[in-house]
């Protein structure tokens, strides 16, 4: 196991390409992809041919310092979902989104915040970091409710990604939330 980082409960690591599976139950779920899709699942050919192959490059571009990580729980080793932490596809490498997407038997349970939590450090203290942004639906009040315990600000509306208009509350757009290295060592 590639590990990326660790906290009290969790176990970051990069994802292998024998993890299809994983994302494929992981976005087969109407509950998960609620926010994302609408409740839609991810088709299992567009995980195998184009998602995983992105995620493994990636690591590759970023010398593995950024990207989507497998989340497990250190009891049991159950993989619970991943975390985010990624430039805009052609950004500096010093502003990064931060993201999480977790099974629902790990929802409430603060893992998202654990695992957010300790993404900022590493973000702030070794990557040289100076921005992360995060961003969800307005009506997405559990990942805003992470956002704010991680000290992160809000930053501002945004508008509804395309092709997400069937999501439930896409009237009312989206929210992205922002923290800065300073923001962070103050906290």
């Amino acid at each position: 196991m590639d590990t990326y980082l660790e906290t009290e409960r969790l176990t970051l690591r990069r994802f292998t390409a024998g993890d299809a599976d994983l994302l494929i139950e992981l976005d087969s779920d109407p509950a998960v992809m609620r926010y994302l899709t609408g409740g839609a699942p991810t088709a299992p050919e567009v995980v195998r041919g184009r998602y995983l192959p992105n995620i493994l490059a990636n690591y590759e571009k970023w010398g593995g310092d950024l990207g989507l990580f497998a989340a497990e729980e250190k009891d049991g080793g159950a993989f619970i979902g991943w975390f985010i932490l990624r430039p805009e596809p052609e950004g500096p490498l010093d502003e990064v989104e931060l993201g999480y997407r977790l099974r629902q038997a790990a929802w409430g349970k603060g893992y998202a915040t654990e695992g957010s939590r300790a993404l900022l450090g590493k973000a702030f203290t070794e990557l040289g970091v100076r921005r992360v942004r995060a961003e969800t639906m307005t009506v997405n009040r559990g990942s805003r409710n992470v956002m704010e315990k991680l000290a992160m600000t809000f930053a501002g509306n945004i508008p509804t990604p395309p092709g997400m208009e069937a999501v439930e509350g896409s009237e009312h757009g989206g929210v992205r939330y922002e923290i800065t290295k300073e923001q962070w060592e103050r906290r």
